[in-house]
């Protein structure tokens, strides 16, 4: 058996969550492979709207395992609030939900230096989401940091004071801001009485083990292929390897193990805080998009910033993550429109090219549009492509043959049953 992966091929936010909860009743096992709190995984059924952020998506499927895999960092105060929500809605997640010993844990001083940074930052913000995630993965990289195996060590008090001092040295370059360190703490203390209550893992191990006894696994991504800290918009990316690769260190699985690799595209594009964004629409239009798309961060609740869809910037990320398949969420924001861009090329340095340059920061750039006539009609009751309207089908036929890969599902609205399987 092969582990398969679903990721998103932008810069977030493309609807992974619902696709996600749609597969994992073909999988035995869901595992998060990398980030931390600061994805936002929204699901809709039953008339209910569920948001997570640390625990995988298949949670709501009764039969599947859930797998907190090592390369997440986590937050016990965010995953306790999680977990909360789920008892409230019945959810049972106890001996489903597992957490793997080398996820390394984000600590109330990691918080409070991630505010403290990017508060000094002043307009050369990077848009943390202020979870704490780029400091943890700091002092993991650091060797300074703890993981939850650690919590059942001896000597962990020890090794929390010796972290937290180190943090608050390096607060001393920073201007004071409110924060209440002692508060946060104490409830920090709390959080981690329900992450012992947890089966802890080896994830190298266990997801070893399911595999040679046939169990079907699904890794499941946060965040973007463009917020990949080595191939996204750096400096305007996150800490952690967003893309297929991660996969392997995220959960301790051998390249050889990777299956299907399902990427996940708006219609459309978002990014949510600064950044270089292409295609970006500072005009009605853009407007438009957000208010039809409800584009507000389900971590944050930022707007987000709208453009059309960039063909160019999904190429490369295709490429990076060796896609097999692609997943179009969110065409019914485009129901209304009369007509519809997507960017085909781009112009710099006195070229046209396909290719995006070194660095997206740095260098002028200008995108060549193609329209598409619009099919301003609902597609509430779409459940096959038959039932597409021709002007839908011929832009996403069209997206196909400059991708190269095949569509395998298009998204018509955040409900369960809204999903028209190719």
């Amino acid at each position: 058996m092969q582990i398969d992966v679903i990721l998103g091929l932008q810069w977030g936010d493309e609807g992974k969550g619902k696709i996600v909860d749609y597969l994992a009743e073909q999988y035995d096992i869901v595992a998060r492979f990398q980030g931390g709190p600061n994805a936002g995984h929204t699901l809709k059924f039953d008339g209910k709207k569920f948001v997570l952020h640390t625990v995988p998506s298949g949670i709501f499927r009764p039969q599947l395992i859930n797998l907190i895999g090592n390369g997440v960092v986590i937050d016990p105060i965010t995953l306790e609030k999680e977990l909360q929500l789920l008892k409230d809605s019945k959810v049972d997640y106890l001996g489903r939900l597992l957490v793997s010993r080398k996820a390394h844990l984000i600590l109330p001083t990691h918080r409070l230096l991630d505010a403290a940074s990017e508060s000094h930052k002043g307009k050369g913000k990077i848009g943390s989401t202020l979870k704490g995630i780029g400091p943890t993965y700091m002092d993991k990289t650091g060797r300074n940091g703890l993981r939850v195996g650690d919590i059942t060590q001896k000597g962990f008090l020890e090794s929390y004071e010796t972290l937290k001092s180190k943090h608050l040295e390096l607060l001393k370059i920073y201007p004071e801001i409110a924060f209440d360190l002692e508060g946060e703490e104490k409830k920090w203390f709390q959080a981690l009485e329900v992450l012992r209550s947890l089966k802890m893992v080896d994830s190298e191990y266990y997801l070893h083990e399911a595999i040679q006894s046939g169990k079907r696994v699904l890794a499941e991504g946060a965040q973007g292929s463009m917020l990949d800290i080595d191939f996204g918009t750096y400096p305007f990316v996150t800490s952690s390897n967003t893309i297929t690769a991660g996969v392997c260190t995220g959960l301790g699985v051998a390249p050889q193990r990777i299956g299907r690799v399902i990427g996940i595209t708006k219609a459309y594009c978002t990014r949510v805080g600064s950044g270089p964004f292409p295609t970006e629409l500072e005009n009605e239009t853009g407007e438009l998009l957000r208010s039809e798309g409800q584009e507000f961060g389900a971590t944050t609740g930022r707007p987000r910033r709208c453009g059309w869809i960039d063909l160019p910037q999904l190429r490369y990320t295709i490429l990076l993550n060796g896609v097999t398949e692609i997943c179009m969420t969110k065409i019914d924001i485009l129901n209304t429109f009369a007509e519809v861009g997507a960017a085909t090329a781009y112009r710099y340095d006195g070229m046209e090219s396909t290719q995006l340059p070194y660095d997206l920061c740095q260098t002028e750039l200008e995108p060549v549009f193609k329209y598409f006539k619009g099919w301003q009609s609902s597609l509430d009751d779409a459940r096959t492509m038959d039932d597409l309207p021709q002007e839908a089908l011929d832009f996403i036929k069209a997206m196909e043959n400059y991708l190269g890969v095949p569509f395998s599902m298009i998204s018509t609205g955040p409900e369960r049953e809204k999903l028209i399987i190719v």
